[in-house]
């Protein structure tokens, strides 16, 4: 019985600690401001100024809602070190799609 009652407990808990891992992978703190997937790059310099690195990654093929192919550029941005950490942004179409933390060397 105490073995089981700490089974679910710790399988809560991971569960949890998923649950805000999840939420949180959209999004980022720069400074008092918050930056999430969806915004454009002018908001995220903004909020969070200039990147130590800017790449243009390439383009990607995109069907429009009209069912027309579009070409966006895509493009990474690097912010950090802060903490020992930097962060990776992608940008496709000029909206961000992803926010990826990575430890410095």
């Amino acid at each position: 019985m105490i073995l089981t009652n700490a089974i679910t407990r710790m399988a809560l808990a991971l569960g949890l600690t998923a649950l805000i891992d999840v939420a949180q992978a959209g999004t980022l703190r720069c400074g008092s401001q918050l930056i999430s997937e969806g915004d454009r790059m002018f908001e995220v310099q903004q909020k969070c100024g200039q990147p130590v690195s800017q790449d243009i990654i390439g383009y990607k093929e995109t069907v429009n809602d009209y069912r027309q192919v579009d070409q966006v550029q895509v493009q990474e941005w690097v912010y950090g070190p802060s903490n020992g950490m930097y962060q990776f942004l992608r940008f496709e179409g000029g909206r961000l799609v992803r926010i990826d933390s990575k430890r410095g060397n």
